[in-house]
């Protein structure tokens, strides 16, 4: 199992078994749910990285700035990533992380 405190050991594997699951992301008045829509590998430098990135959807119209929020999910305990907000629609707001 990833160990996802450590951001710089994760994959994209290793969020490849969680994509169209349920997150929610902690805020101060309760939890936002997200559903992690994408997971999409960009690129893998010689002796680097695994460089990718998320997208995750939340639905209703409120977006929250960019920033670091912490994530709860069985599998992913202890998940605090920066989110970005990329989109906006009628099913909801779109936000990435990027690792790299």
């Amino acid at each position: 199992m990833a160990d996802f405190n450590d951001l710089a050991s994760l994959t994209h594997e290793d969020f490849s078994p969680l994509l169209g699951q349920r997150f929610g992301l902690v805020l101060a008045d309760g939890a936002v749910p997200l559903h992690l829509v994408e997971v999409k590998p960009l690129h893998r430098m010689p002796g680097g990285r695994d460089q990718f990135s998320l997208i995750f959807k939340s639905p209703g119209q409120r977006v929250l700035p960019q920033g670091i929020y912490a994530l709860e999910h069985a599998s992913a305990r202890g998940l605090a990533l920066f989110l970005v907000p990329v989109g906006r629609d009628a099913e909801g707001v779109s936000y990435q992380a990027v690792f790299a």
